[in-house]
């Protein structure tokens, strides 16, 4: 059947059963020290699924699944790590995204920075260059580990979408209409990348949508302002 034409899913059941299924996981750490750090970050964004199954932590009161890493040490300071999240359902107005918050460490897992990171919308053509994208920058000679994680902020906040949620479907990513603007939803879950930024990531993080832009002045204006006196003289 034709992606327009399956049933959609409830949104609001969709992710109240997420939540749920958080708030019954048991925590199997509630500090930075206890996590381990065995996986090194990859040298490229690679995919990773958080949900049912995965390791919960209770972080100051706020549970997330999260992931650890160690940060590689032959690598030239500053440098980026990439991210992306994936939207959670086939239809836009039904899924929500996990929107991480980024902490890094030192040899004795105390946090040197922590950072909500801001999602931005970018499409590519096909569905491994579309999602929501982010980045955080490693400057701190100090730092050793990274954990992804979600904080409570993140999880009640939403990222800013400029898309039709009628006619966009995971699944066909250049067939939508971009007549509208919204909010999507974050999640106690999802599916996301996250690994050394390579150039495709880079150019999606610094080319993504963001927020909704500052209205302007107009077309019309910019061509007036634009084109040579000649065309614009009061004549025209």
């Amino acid at each position: 059947m034709p992606p327009n034409l399956r049933p959609v899913q409830d949104a609001g059941q969709t992710l109240a059963q997420a939540k749920k299924e958080l708030l019954d996981a048991t925590p199997c750490c509630g500090s930075f020290a206890d996590f381990s750090y065995q996986n090194l970050l990859p040298w490229r964004p690679k995919k990773f699924k958080l949900g049912d199954g995965s390791l919960v932590a209770d972080l100051n009161g706020t549970r997330s699944y999260f992931l650890a890493f160690s940060l590689p040490t032959d690598v030239k300071l500053p440098y980026r790590i990439g991210l992306k999240s994936a939207l959670s359902g086939r239809w836009l107005k039904d899924s929500y995204l996990f929107a991480p918050t980024m902490v890094l460490l030192d040899s004795a897992f105390q946090p040197i920075d922590t950072k909500d990171v801001n999602l931005c919308e970018y499409m590519g053509w096909s569905n491994d260059a579309s999602g929501a994208f982010g980045s955080i920058t490693v400057s701190n000679p100090e730092a050793r580990y990274l954990v992804v994680y979600s904080s409570a902020q993140q999880q009640s906040s939403s990222t800013y979408w400029e898309q039709s949620p009628a006619a966009f479907s995971v699944g066909t990513p250049n067939n939508m209409v971009s007549n509208g603007s919204f909010t999507v939803p974050h999640g106690p879950d999802g599916t996301i990348w996250v690994g050394l930024m390579t150039k495709s990531y880079a150019n999606a993080v610094d080319h993504g949508i963001c927020g909704k832009p500052a209205a302007g002045p107009g077309l019309l204006h910019t061509l007036r302002t634009a084109l040579p006196v000649h065309w614009s003289g009061s004549g025209t």
